[in-house]
């Protein structure tokens, strides 16, 4: 892990996940970080409250796609390291605007790939070795899994949604870089991810504050699809981890082994909510409606991190139960920061 004075560059560092790694990096390590984030509507600088007065934080509101800046950036700071998470995210928003999503996650990694490259080459020997890209991407690029089996790392790739396949062309660049050029690479793909600071756009948020606000709760078809979930701090201390550790050119599946189907999700947040707000059993659970499906939406997600267990030593702290307790204890004792972003004008909305 780079050490006191040594650079690590977060892209996407204003976001769910890429907050998160900040914070966990600032409080872990010695090493100075710079949050490398187009500011977004999904980004908020207030994600990182520990970067406030300190010396070892910098926000440059960059877009990954600007290929000058970057290059400004990386001769000014000289990354040890890049942990690359920025990306268009929401698969709902990638079928009624794909464009975006090709411009950041395809464009803009190749981007950050040729910068990378020629900073890396104009390195000396021993700082070359050490230098690290970490790419984290996610288990859609997998497609979909019947009611059996499990992604592993060598799983081929069918992406079902435009987002799915920006990400999926993201994770081939990189690797081709590291096969092509020798850049020292590493690839993560993890299952979804829950917990504090997360934008109200994504699941287990959205149905939270809809909740709240006495307002139906949209399930998708049936609600019987399937995703594994993991805590974004766990998700953190394994991007971390594989950093420090892992092999350069290897690909690194993270999942949480909890697999629940979307309308557990949904009434298990209901009863949390019934018992923090004392309302009576089953009332927020009333409050569930179920709508059209979304188009490609994939039946089941399921990752085996058998190989980051193994080589690593990484498990998830949090179960489940233990994390989506903590996620509304905390999103009910933080009602200032998602109310800012509705007041700024985001209305929860059908989207794809």
């Amino acid at each position: 892990m780079a050490s006191r004075g040594e650079t690590i560059f977060v892209t996407g560092g204003a976001g769910f996940i890429g907050s998160a790694v900040v914070r966990r990096l600032l409080a872990c390590t010695g090493a100075s970080i710079v949050s490398i984030d187009k500011m977004t509507y999904a980004s908020s600088p207030d994600s990182i409250p520990l970067a406030t007065g300190s010396g070892r934080y910098l926000l440059s509101k960059t877009d990954i796609c600007d290929g000058l800046e970057l290059r400004r950036l990386f001769e000014h700071c000289r990354p040890r390291a890049v942990m690359h998470l920025a990306a268009e995210s929401h698969v709902d928003r990638s079928i009624d605007g794909p464009d975006d999503f090709i411009q950041t996650n395809i464009l803009g990694t190749f981007t950050l790939l040729q910068e990378s490259l020629r900073h890396w080459r104009g390195l000396g020997i021993a700082k070359r070795n050490e230098f690290r890209l970490l790419h984290v991407s996610t288990d859609e690029v997998f497609g979909t899994l019947g009611a059996d089996g499990y992604f592993v790392e060598t799983s081929p790739y069918a992406p079902n949604s435009p987002y799915a396949a920006s990400k999926a062309a993201s994770d081939h660049l990189v690797r081709a870089w590291r096969e092509t050029y020798e850049l020292p690479t590493l690839v993560t793909n993890c299952c979804n991810n829950y917990g504090p600071f997360q934008f109200p756009e994504k699941l287990i948020p959205h149905m939270v504050i809809k909740a709240l606000a006495n307002e139906a709760l949209p399930v998708y078809g049936d609600g019987r699809n399937i995703r594994d979930w993991l805590y974004v701090e766990d998700h953190a201390d394994a991007l971390i981890r594989v950093l420090q550790h892992g092999r350069v050119g290897e690909a690194y599946n993270i999942g949480g082994r909890s697999e629940r189907t979307n309308l557990e999700v949904v009434e298990r947040i209901c009863s949390l909510l019934d018992a923090a707000t004392g309302s009576a059993a089953g009332a927020h659970k009333q409050l569930v409606s179920f709508v059209r499906d979304r188009p490609g939406h994939d039946r089941r997600y399921a990752i085996d991190p058998s190989k980051i267990e193994r080589e690593l030593g990484w498990k998830p702290k949090e179960s489940f139960e233990s994390g989506l307790e903590k996620t509304i204890a905390w999103y009910l004792a933080n009602k200032p920061w998602w109310e800012a972003i509705l007041h700024r004008g985001y209305r929860a909305r059908r989207l794809g």
